[in-house]
Parts: C-alpha cells; structure tokens; sequence
C-alpha cells in the first residue's frame, strides 16, 4: 500500500500550507467578518469554535479530501459494524454498543452484544440502588460509606476522570477512592483513611492476573480479614470487574458479585462500561445512562454528520494539519473548570497508547510522517501561571483545546466571570499575539524611551498566529460529559485512520511487562544470577545493596 504522504491531496496540502503560512490569523479575522460564525459547530450542549486556526474554507475542504483518500467512511462503518478492525488482536472495536441507548442490534460475529450490555446495566442497577440506599452491609452489617476502586491504565484513568468530573452529583454518603500505582505508598495512604467495616473494594482486572491491580487488590484484601478477623468478610468487601470468574471466585469474591466486560472493549475505552461501576456507585445509574446517552449521541453525530460539519472529524483533521504540515509535536488540552482536572491525564492514554505508533496497520514501517502527538495540559487558570509561558512566546508551535462550562455548579458568579474572562483572553490573545510596534506604543505611552525601550518592546513581542480550538459546554453534566469524552474517542480513530494505524492495540505496554517479570526474581534473590545490559545489571546489584 501507498503511504498517505504519496497521495495527491497530501501534496496539495503541502502547497496550500505554503501558501497560507504567510497570512497571519489577524488578517484572515479583518478579512471574513463572519469567520467566527463559518467556523463554528454545535452538537446539543457542545459548542465548538475552531476559528482561530490557520485554516480557510479551502484548508477544510483539502483535508476533508484527504480523509476521503484515507478512507475515513469505509472505515468509520466497518468499526459500527463490528468488523474485526484491531487486525494485530483479531477483534472488534464495539465500545459505541455499551452506550447504544437507540438499543439497535449491534453485532460481533454475527452476535447482537446487545443483550449481554443491557443484562451488565441491569446488574449494575441492582447492586448500585443497594449500595446506595444501605441495603448493602459489610460483614459487621454496616453500610458503606467508601468505595475503593482498584485498577491501572483504562481500569482506573477513566473512572477517576469522570468520577471527579461529575463531583455535585456524588452520593452524599459515600467517599471515592482510587488505587492504581503498584507503588505500595499509594495503597498504604489510602488505606490510612479507611474503616475496614464499612469500606467496598472494586477490583477491575479483565483476567484477574494484572500485576499491579493484583497486587494492591491482595494488600487490600490482608487489610479486611486482618481488621475483621474473618475470611468470610472478603465477600461482604470486594466486587469484582472481570470476565475470569474461577480467579475471582478464588479470590474470595461471590461470582454473583462480578459484572463482566468483553473483549471487544479496549481497556481505555471501557469507562462506559462495567469498568464504571465506580461512577456509578458515586453519581448513581440515573446519571450513569446519562452519560452514556451523551455518549451516544455524539456517536450519531460522528456516523452521520458529513465531515465537513462533523466535530470529531474536523479535530481529528486538524491535529493532522499541525501534527504533519507545521511539525506541531504536541497537543495541549486545557480544561477551564476544575471537576474536569484528570482530563488532560486520561486523553493522555487514550490517545498516546492508541496512536503513538510507528508501524502501519498491514505491517509497514511509517518513515514520512510523524503519528501521535504529546497530550499535556492541566486546568485553568492554574495553566496560565506555570507553562502559557512557553505557548505563548517559545519557539514551538503547540495547538491547544480550551474546554469551558458557560454554567457553573456553584454560586460563585464573580469566579466564574473571571474564569470565563481568562478563557476567552487567552485564545484571543494566542491568535492575536502583539506586534513589535505595538509593544513599542504600550512602553512609549509608559514614559519608557531608548535602549530601555527596544530592549523592553522585544520582550513584550508576542508572534501570535497560535492555534486554539474553544470547546463550550452549557453545563457539566452527565450528558455534556459523555459528549465531551466521546468527540476525542472518535477524533483519536479519525487520525489513526489517515495515519494508517491500528488504534487499538498497545504492543509497546507490553515488552516492559516482560522483562519486569524477568527482574522480579532477579530482585528476591540476591545470589541470582544476571544476564543484562551492564548498565541493568549494576542497577540491580545497587538495590540489591540498599534493599537488604
């Protein structure tokens, strides 16, 4: 197969980006009076304004055309389908069938999943109105008043992004805690703060076998039979998210008690899933299926809308626009609303495991163009104190994602006023940067003249022409939420599909696995021998040293 790069739409890309890197985004504002509102899409209570980008009409249309030679709608309906598109696993990539509240036969197989989804979401209801309203005891027939979710990577980013994301509809009886890090110190501080009598513990592990979740999980485990003195007192404290149930039946966990997932949902796409039973168990299922129901519907609008209007495939172009047209090595995603804090940390997953890849879907080794972008960011206005330093004025260009709820949850209207000041400041001023000579007015008008003077106006030079997309939500709600997550879900698929990657797979997580459990036993016994790269092996014996 051809690379991207060979196609004639990627040329033409190539020619108009020449073009139109010498007209800066304050000519194209002065020139379109109505650029803002061209630029704009809404889908429900998600407003999305991409106009100070350096685009034009026919930047869109080139790589709208672009996505057509990648085969962006073949591929968009093989994955609604159910086609079996993660090629290196064998599998289907069906997490859109865990929020599908239309209920409309989606199949793997040939098999509607349909009815094992509903069937998870009926048991989920069940234990989640017990829990909630008491009914559910601890061995000492206390009610819970902590939840502790155990689990790594998708197993845990997820539902603390959303869990902490929707913080005013928690219960108000019950705490939320999060234990991923094999680190004991994080499993010994939360364990601190705990009751054993009246603490639940999810385990999320597909197989039951994940080290680090595994790990914590049995700590966790020594901790409630220790304190309550029982072994009986496992199945009155744990739950389990897997599909092994000999394993979690050996664990000491009641097989009544584990809520099953497929594989056909990838670890960082499984939060809608029993992988949530967390968000759950703190919003309750009402809000739950909201969530899922925003989720859907921003999967119609991506399988529906044409491209040129459709919100996760105009992201998904413009990363590719920056990401390979301006060498753009980085994205930023900065959320102006603090529930939204674990954001940048869960996109970071979902996106760099997903399209950090150098190797093509059919086995090619990519050598023209770059993939995955660096996903950072942190709130607002936290961000602006620590790092707008560097997108501002430093010498790389860093597209940015500015996320704003117009409505607060709280009362305090004069916050939220300087709050939506700054987000709107910010990507003005990105785009709009400041001239020498206006710099030089600004310092004139100051009483500052001479050397002062032009050595002060080139530091308060600012190039601007800096790319920012501002996302608006009414609200933060479940709903707007479960747009929200589910937009970047599709925008991360729309560039692997015109990077010709798998999106799906995550070879890289494992070969560090590998050898981990080579050096475990390296680690227990000191009179093992070592076979390593010299630098490895003096590591090994230097903790060695110190830990005995």
């Amino acid at each position: 197969m051809h690379a991207i790069t060979d196609s004639p739409e990627w040329k033409a890309l190539q020619n108009h980006k020449a073009e139109l890197e010498r007209t800066p985004m304050r000519a194209l504002f002065a020139s379109d009076p109505k650029r803002a509102e061209r630029m704009s899409r809404s889908v429900g209570p998600l407003f999305l304004d991409f106009s100070k980008n350096r685009i034009t009409e026919e930047t869109l249309h080139l790589l709208v055309k672009l996505a057509e030679r990648a085969q962006l709608r073949q591929t968009r309906d093989q994955l609604f389908a159910g086609d079996k598109i993660n090629l290196t696993e064998d599998r289907a990539v069906l997490h859109m069938a865990l929020r599908n509240r239309s209920n409309r036969p989606m199949c793997v197989g040939g098999v509607d999943v349909m009815p094992q989804v509903n069937a998870v979401l009926t048991q989920m209801r069940a234990f989640v109105e017990r829990l909630q309203s008491g009914a559910w005891r601890g061995h000492t027939n206390k009610p819970v008043t902590d939840i502790v979710n155990i689990g790594i990577g998708g197993s845990d980013l997820g539902p603390v992004m959303v869990t902490e994301a929707l913080r005013p509809y928690w219960h108000p009886r019950l705490q939320p805690h999060f234990v991923s890090n094999v680190d004991g110190s994080h499993m010994a501080e939360t364990l601190k703060r705990l009751d054993p009598e009246t603490t639940l513990f999810i385990v999320a592990s597909k197989t039951f076998t994940t080290q680090e979740t595994l790990t914590n999980a049995h700590t966790a485990r020594n901790f409630v039979v220790e304190k309550l003195g029982s072994e009986a007192a496992v199945a009155k404290h744990f739950v389990a998210v897997s599909t092994a149930e000999a394993e979690v039946k050996k664990f000491g966990i009641n097989p009544a008690n584990m809520f099953q997932f497929w594989d056909w949902v990838g670890g960082r796409y499984s939060l809608w899933s029993a992988i949530g039973l967390p968000i759950a168990c703190m919003v309750g299922m009402d809000a739950f299926e909201e969530l899922l129901g925003g989720a859907h519907a921003m999967d119609e609008h991506f399988r529906t809308a044409p491209f040129a209007d459709n919100l996760p495939v105009l992201l998904g172009l413009l990363g590719v626009w920056y990401a390979n047209f301006f060498d753009a090595a980085s994205h930023a995603v900065l959320p102006y609303d603090q529930y939204l804090h674990r954001l940048p940390a869960y996109l970071q997953q979902a996106d760099m495991e997903s399209n950090g890849k150098s190797t093509r879907r059919h086995g090619e080794r990519i050598g023209a163009y770059t993939t995955g972008p660096i996903i950072w960011g942190e709130p607002g206005t936290n961000g602006q104190h620590a790092f707008y330093q560097l997108i501002h004025q430093g010498t790389r260009l860093i597209p940015a994602d500015f996320i704003v709820a117009a409505k607060p949850h709280h009362a305090l209207k004069n916050h939220q006023r300087i709050l939506l000041a700054n987000f709107l400041a910010q990507t003005e001023a990105l785009m709009l940067g400041k001239t020498q000579d206006e710099a030089r007015a600004e310092l004139e008008k100051q009483g500052i003249q001479g050397d002062r003077l032009t050595l002060l106006a080139s530091h308060k030079t600012f190039p601007g022409n800096r790319p920012t997309n501002s996302i608006v939500l009414d609200e933060l709600t479940p709903t707007s939420l479960g747009m929200l997550v589910s937009m970047y879900e599709h925008k991360i698929f729309v560039q692997g599909v015109l990077w010709d990657l798998n999106s799906y797979d995550q070879w890289g997580v494992e070969l560090g696995k590998q050898l981990a459990s080579k050096i475990l036993p390296e680690l227990q016994d000191a009179n093992a021998p070592l076979a390593h790269d010299s630098s490895t092996n003096g590591l090994v014996q230097h903790l060695r040293a110190r830990w005995s």
